[in-house]
């Protein structure tokens, strides 16, 4: 019995450990943040800033020079930056807990096309993952399922929540469309040539895609008999109320893709990946293509690419008049935490610094279709924001002292800080 008693106790101890950290408590009292350089994430920049913001909306945005009653808690961040939160578009972040527990793993639905699975209700608010972005500035993130033809739908959430309900900024806001391959790589694990060859298949699979949406489009001008959740899912696609995110690279991939998804009916679409996309702005341009290009902290992927393709992809896309986020691709869920210093590599490629924190902040929010209360700081909008010591584009400078989202005190502590108080402690002592 005595046995049994201490291992409850033990459990006791151990579940609280296992949770992320509390979500702030809602803002009842105005705070002032007095002296920091706001980086305001429309490419604009006030030296000593003063923002105060009350019930989550922010209130003023200016110099800190005018003569304005301060107001509630004021946080002195002279030497220091504030930013809007960074937003990381496209991720499977609270979907995935282990890559390698199935029971974890809410990432992939059975079938090829399933655009009425929802991401959002399998988002995990707790996730030890998600809690570790924080940190790091990221603060909001678009979930969206993976694999299969259509993946399934994603919504918008924030980083301090309770559950999925409390989390969610934007329910179901667009459809996630993997466009088939030209190329395909070898199986070397099969005996196969390792390197890219053309996809055999590449026409029959867009036939699939192509009569795919001609009969979501037919379903939606009928009166059906039966439901079909897959079409009905479709359907605000082609009214405009929702957008259709498309993961495509090369660029046959993309002309093929914008040229037809656009002929049957698709009226908001965005390009993912977008490996290619610097070869062809013009055409991008026409349709009103914007584009979340893959992370910079990769290798070229053809042997003819310049070696620092990836590095200075962004800056070529912006360069070019395109409206340019940056999503991290297929890299693994952990590595969003860096989206600031893939920001950051585009800036060292020459691209200007506040058109840097644009790709994260106003530039992703516009694309999502959330600008109108996140990813600039600007009256009226949420309070989702943080401080640093620095420069949160570079790893020295991005140490954040204090983070809002929505107006809530948010808790920079971690699973990973946890360890890293705990190891340092142990070796310290020594």
């Amino acid at each position: 019995m005595k046995k049994f008693i201490t291992l409850i106790i033990a459990i006791g101890l151990v579940i609280p450990s296992m949770a992320q950290q509390t979500p702030g408590a809602k803002q009842t009292d105005a705070i002032t943040i007095e002296g920091a350089t706001a980086h305001l994430g429309n490419g604009e920049v006030i030296q000593s800033s003063l923002i105060m913001f009350e019930d989550g909306k922010i209130t003023f945005v200016g110099d800190s020079k005018m003569r304005i009653a301060r107001k509630g808690k004021v946080i002195d961040a002279t030497g220091k930056h504030v930013y809007p939160g960074f937003i990381a578009p496209a991720k499977t972040l609270g979907l995935v807990e282990i890559d390698a527990v199935r029971a974890s793993n809410d990432e992939d639905e059975i079938g090829d096309f399933i655009p009425h699975v929802r991401s959002l209700i399998a988002y995990n608010a707790e996730s030890k993952v998600v809690e570790s972005m924080r940190p790091n500035g990221v603060l909001i993130a678009q979930i969206a399922p993976t694999g299969g033809r259509i993946s399934g739908t994603s919504s918008i959430v924030q980083f301090d929540a309770w559950n999925w309900e409390d989390a969610a900024i934007k329910v179901d806001d667009g459809v996630h469309l993997n466009w088939p391959t030209t190329f395909k790589q070898g199986r070397w694990w099969a005996g196969e040539d390792p390197g890219y060859q053309p996809n055999k298949d590449y026409s029959k699979q867009i036939e699939e895609v192509t009569s795919f949406f001609k009969n979501a489009s037919a379903y939606g001008k009928s009166t059906p008999k039966e439901v079909n959740p897959a079409y009905a899912a479709m359907q605000g696609v082609f009214d405009g109320s929702q957008k259709l995110y498309v993961h495509a690279d090369d660029e046959k991939q993309i002309i093929d893709a914008i040229n037809t998804l656009k002929s049957y009916g698709a009226k908001e679409v965005v390009l993912i990946g977008g490996y290619h996309a610097y070869k062809i702005p013009e055409f991008l341009k026409s349709n009103n293509i914007p584009v979340l290009v893959q992370y910079t902290h990769n290798l070229p992927v053809f042997d003819d690419d310049d070696y620092d393709l990836p590095y200075k992809l962004p800056k070529l896309l912006v360069d070019a008049g395109l409206l340019v986020g940056i999503q991290n691709s297929d890299a693994e869920n952990f590595q969003t935490r860096n989206l600031p210093f893939y920001a950051g590599q585009a800036a060292q490629q020459g691209l200007d610094k506040e058109t840097a924190v644009q790709l994260l902040t106003g530039n992703t929010a516009k694309i999502l279709g959330i600008d109108d209360m996140y990813g600039t700081l600007e009256n009226g909008k949420s309070a989702t924001l943080f401080i640093s010591e620095g420069d949160a584009l570079d790893m020295a400078g991005n140490q954040l002292t204090h983070v809002f989202i929505d107006g809530r005190t948010v808790s920079l502590e971690t699973h990973q800080t946890e360890l890293w108080k705990r190891y340092m402690g142990k070796y310290e002592g020594k």
